[in-house]
Parts: C-alpha cells; sequence; structure tokens
C-alpha cells in the first residue's frame, strides 16, 4: 500500500491508511475538492461513508465490498449533499444527520443522529459529536480504539481555522465547541480530516487558538 499522505485530487486516485483494525480511504470529487471518506472495520468488513458529496458511481466503487452501515453527513450545506438521490435510492444506503440541518438537506434523512451516539461497525466504534456554528447540524465524527484517534471534521476544522460562520455568535459557538469538546478532549496526535484539502492534526492547530478566536470570522 503506498504511503498514505492526505493529499488527494478531485476526481483522481483515493489513499488508504491502515491503523490497526481501521481503514480509512479518503478521495476527493469535483471542483470544490469535496472529500468524501469510508471508515471500515476491517475485521467485520462492515463501514460507514462520509459525506455524500458527489459523483454517486465513484462513491459506489470506493465501498464496493463492504457492508455500508450507512452515510453520515457532517452537515447539510449542498456542495456534501449532491450525491444524496444516488447513494439512498440507487445503492439503497440510508443517509444519516442531524435535524438542526433538515433545512440544508435535499430531503428527510433516515435516521437522525445526536451527539453522544456511537455508531458500531463490528469492533470499532464511531462517536458523533454535535459541534455547531458552521451549520447549526454541524456533527464530526470520530472514531478511537486505534493508534491514534481519528477525527472527521467536516467544515468545522481544517488545517488554519474553523469553517466559515456568518455572525459574531457562531464564532464564539464554534469556539467553545471547538476547545471544549474537541482540543480540550483529545490528544496532539490525533489526525483530522477535513471536508476539503489536507488533513492535519490536533497538534499542529492547537498553538493556534487563541489567534483564531481573536481574529473571528
Amino acid at each position: 500500500m503506498p504511503e498514505y499522505t492526505g493529499h488527494v485530487e478531485p476526481d483522481g486516485e483515493w489513499q488508504d491508511r491502515r491503523d490497526g483494525d481501521v481503514l480509512i480511504r479518503k478521495l476527493a470529487v469535483e471542483e470544490f475538492d469535496n472529500n468524501v471518506y469510508v471508515v471500515v472495520d476491517t475485521i467485520s468488513g462492515r463501514a460507514l461513508l462520509i459525506d455524500v458529496a458527489a459523483r454517486p458511481e465513484r462513491l459506489a466503487d470506493a465501498v464496493a465490498g463492504f457492508e455500508v452501515v450507512a452515510a453520515v453527513q457532517t452537515h447539510g450545506h449542498w456542495d456534501h449533499v449532491r450525491a444524496w438521490d444516488g447513494v439512498r435510492d440507487e445503492q439503497g444506503i440510508e443517509v444519516w444527520g442531524h435535524q438542526a440541518d433538515d433545512p440544508l438537506f435535499p430531503r428527510p434523512v433516515d435516521r437522525a443522529l445526536a451527539g453522544g451516539e456511537r455508531i458500531s461497525l463490528g469492533g470499532v466504534e464511531v462517536e458523533v459529536i454535535h459541534l455547531p456554528g458552521h451549520t447549526p447540524g454541524s456533527l464530526l465524527f470520530l472514531v478511537e480504539g486505534a493508534e491514534r484517534p481519528h477525527l472527521f471534521s467536516g467544515d468545522t476544522l481544517f488545517p488554519g481555522g474553523h469553517g466559515r460562520t456568518t455572525s459574531d455568535e457562531d464564532h464564539e459557538l464554534i469556539m467553545d465547541g471547538l476547545e471544549e469538546q474537541i482540543f480540550g478532549r483529545l490528544p496532539d496526535d490525533t489526525w483530522v480530516y477535513p471536508g476539503h484539502g489536507d488533513d492535519t492534526t490536533l497538534g499542529a492547530e492547537r498553538p493556534h487558538l487563541a489567534e483564531w478566536r481573536e481574529r473571528g470570522w
């Protein structure tokens, strides 16, 4: 398996990484460089698809051979949901997300997720973290039990800061959530997989928290 770098080109080859019994597959689709992830328990073959961004046929290729429990949404912005009908209707994969983003979703979710829930993939569990600010229903997904934690952050956390907010109140909300639920809880070696672009770690971003809060967005 080639070395995992965390950098993938839109509609190019995906990258795989193994950490214990966890397989993580990363690919990017279309012009907004939307990242899509597949998290797999390699013992059971059960998998989770994260963000039905676009190109349902490409997503079908990425999950081929796995038993997909569901597709889960980090949030409801249109560039993250364009493959919804193809994944749900053509592939029969349920789509789950937070109800606070119902006005953004193109159709009702098959299951409403709440912060603190755990999704079982056999021996691998994925924790749901609700952290509003980018959207009211923004979710992050945390995979623990491997050598390091793996955090799928959607548009809530990127290299260099949090995702776009539209008010001072939302900026404070997202910063409070990041400091309390993410940086205040998880170690520096936590690997962060954002909704666009390259990966990062909490250790790389932690020194900049005060700067992010000060600059606002």
